[in-house]
């Protein structure tokens, strides 16, 4: 069990802070600064576009296939080739398979993932994309306890893994998923990949997870969104992304009922599409 204090020790030894530069933001227009964040509608999958209040662009995992490359034309100049922080929660096709179509089309600034070591084409595919971005000057990020992404106000706090999986051979990926937690002023949101319960129990016991919006674990499955999770968590809105009619029976009865027990609105993208979050800092709002 990883206890409070040990997190609290990998902060004070390990925070890595990646501060964009600022001298663009000379050039922006007076006026409020906002935090947008879009939880992608990319079927049975995960994909996540964060534009701080800097105009950086941070990508959380790529869903499934290359559907996601229309996503990102749509909010992208089309003559803009780059990201600036790409993250990858953890191997899974799901996740994965979209950056893979994002970094042979993109630059990204900042690559950051577990180093977590499995089989398969499509990971040794990921590898060798890592090494072609680390060659185009792409800076590759190890996720540890404390690595924290500022820009503009907000930050991006990874929570899990507690420790360097780098090397680290493992046949299931989801307990090894990167947790993060934005921040944003007054406001937060908290992406949990596709953890357990097990490690839900985990990040419970370290603390720290309060948010306002919670992107569900798993697309809903009844093995994540326990109710101590829930309870600690707190959120306000709960938001799912699963493909409609998917062979899993995702979002199960038990988390539907979880998240209804504490009074949690939930936004599903199969039924919403592209569900977009819009924040000052003070409050949020659904677009």
């Amino acid at each position: 069990m990883v206890t409070k204090n040990k997190i609290l020790l990998g902060l004070v030894a390990m925070v890595v802070v990646l501060d964009f530069l600022v001298f663009k933001e000379v050039f922006m227009l007076a006026g409020p600064r906002y935090l947008n964040v879009e939880i992608l509608d990319v079927g049975q999958g995960d994909s996540i576009f964060i534009r701080t209040p800097a105009h950086r662009n941070i990508v959380i995992d790529g869903g499934p296939d290359a559907a996601v490359l229309s996503k990102l034309s749509g909010r992208l100049p089309f003559w803009q080739k780059s990201l600036d922080v790409v993250i990858l929660t953890h191997p899974d096709a799901d996740h994965l398979m979209g950056i893979l179509e994002i970094l042979k089309k993109y630059k990204a600034d900042y690559i950051v993932w577990t180093g977590m070591e499995r089989e398969g084409a499509n990971y040794q595919e990921w590898l060798s994309l890592l090494q072609k971005a680390k060659e185009r000057g792409s800076q590759i990020i190890i996720a540890k306890p404390g690595l924290v992404i500022t820009s503009g106000g907000a930050a991006v706090e990874v929570l899990h893994p507690f420790e360097n999986l780098e090397g680290q051979f493992f046949k299931e990926a989801n307990d090894t998923g990167i947790v993060a937690r934005l921040a944003y002023g007054k406001k937060s949101f908290l992406f949990t990949a596709d953890i357990s319960s097990k490690v839900e129990e985990q990040l419970v016991t370290a603390g720290g997870v309060a948010s306002d919006v919670l992107k569900v674990a798993h697309h809903g499955s009844k093995y994540s969104s326990f109710e101590s999770f829930l309870q600690a968590v707190n959120p306000k809105v709960a938001v799912i992304s699963v493909g409609g009619e998917n062979t899993y029976g995702h979002p199960t009865p038990e988390v539907l009922q979880r998240l209804a027990k504490f009074g949690i609105t939930v936004l599903r993208t199969d039924q919403r599409g592209d569900i977009k979050f819009v924040s000052d800092g003070e409050k949020i709002q659904i677009k």
